[in-house]
């Protein structure tokens, strides 16, 4: 696996600020939680509530969502070698699909072989085809393919959750209320603080809206020897011809594209023909986006907080200089921005802030 990122931004993110639970757990809606607006000329900061997004957008803006829906991918599993069941109760995560019926998984605190059965229950196993010494990724062929196995998947799975999650939320808290196209095996959490009260006066104003489709893969391979960059996660995407004449017709009028989440700015500037114009485009993609990127399509940002040398913020450098973002960080840990996919939301657009 290659590196996450060439210099990687460092800082230390205190313990406190990651978001272990929901907003609505902690008392909130959704859509109130906190946002820092940053300008990308100047790096100046403002702090406000997500809530007051329509103020800093303006009739004929375009705003492109993900309606990737969020899959239960992480599953308990015996592993079966022979004839034999040789271990049980074994974790198992989805990382990439590759087909109807074939994905990458991580198989978590055990060993498979080649040729080994993976028992998810009595009516689904996965058959590991390949493994590889040079990552951690297994390449399992299911019983099930399409629609059943998404079937089997969400009956018997659970949402993966990280270290800095205290319970076992249900996996309602791990979707955008506008999701509708399974595959994600980790939340596109930049749209979780969106609501439909937010989205319909948003409309109200003048603002379109758009949509992709970016199926998320795995991000964290539970051990720091494999790093995940954008090389490495080949993501399955879709640019439907309706959002690309969204997008030509607020370019023609002046308007700004703003993508809800990194996910949108890697389909939207895959998406592009030789010339840099946007196209509608299906496929996979592994474009990685970085300071010396030059952004086709997007001009505004609206993402979470990432964490230290997180290959997001590589992305994020191709929107505001990195010492400017540097700065933009250290402001929000000052402010006690909360991190993560239940966190603190940032919006990142070019306009002189009051």
């Amino acid at each position: 696996m290659g590196l996450a990122a060439k210099k990687p931004m460092k800082f230390y993110l205190p313990n406190e600020l990651n978001a272990s639970n929901p907003p609505e757990a902690r008392g909130i809606r959704r859509d109130h939680v906190r946002m820092m607006v940053l300008d990308r000329a100047n790096g100046k900061t403002k702090h406000d509530q997500f809530n007051n997004l329509e103020y800093y957008l303006n009739k004929g803006d375009l705003l492109v969502l993900n309606v990737s829906r969020t899959l239960p991918a992480s599953f308990k599993v015996k592993i079966r070698r022979g004839g034999n069941i040789i271990q049980e109760n074994v974790e198992i995560r989805l990382a990439q699909r590759k087909s109807n019926s074939v994905w990458k998984a991580l198989i978590v605190d055990a060993k498979v072989q080649q040729s080994d059965v993976l028992l998810f229950s009595p009516s689904l196993t996965g058959f590991v085809r390949a493994t590889n010494r040079n990552e951690p990724l297994v390449t399992v062929c299911f019983s099930a393919r399409g629609n059943e196995l998404y079937d089997q998947l969400y009956r018997l799975g659970e949402p993966i959750r990280y270290e800095y999650i205290n319970e076992n939320w249900g996996l309602e808290h791990y979707q955008t209320v506008y999701g509708t196209v399974p595959g994600s095996v980790e939340m596109v959490s930049a749209g979780r603080a969106f609501s439909w009260e937010m989205l319909i006066r948003l409309k109200k104003k003048g603002v379109q809206i758009a949509r992709i489709t970016l199926h998320t893969g795995l991000s964290y391979f539970l051990n720091d020897q494999w790093k995940v960059g954008p090389a490495d996660s080949l993501e399955e995407y879709e640019v439907p011809s309706e959002t690309i004449r969204k997008i030509q017709a607020t370019k023609q009028a002046g308007g700004k594209v703003v993508a809800v989440g990194t996910t949108v700015v890697r389909a939207l500037e895959s998406a592009v023909d030789q010339q840099g114009i946007p196209v509608s485009k299906k496929g996979w993609t592994s474009l990685h986006i970085h300071e010396e990127f030059s952004l086709k399509v997007v001009d505004g940002l609206i993402t979470g907080f990432h964490e230290p040398e997180a290959s997001h913020l590589d992305m994020l450098s191709a929107f505001v200089s990195p010492i400017l973002l540097k700065n933009a960080y250290h402001d929000a840990i000052q402010e006690k921005y909360l991190w993560h996919e239940f966190g603190d939301m940032n919006l990142i657009l070019t306009g002189e802030l009051e």
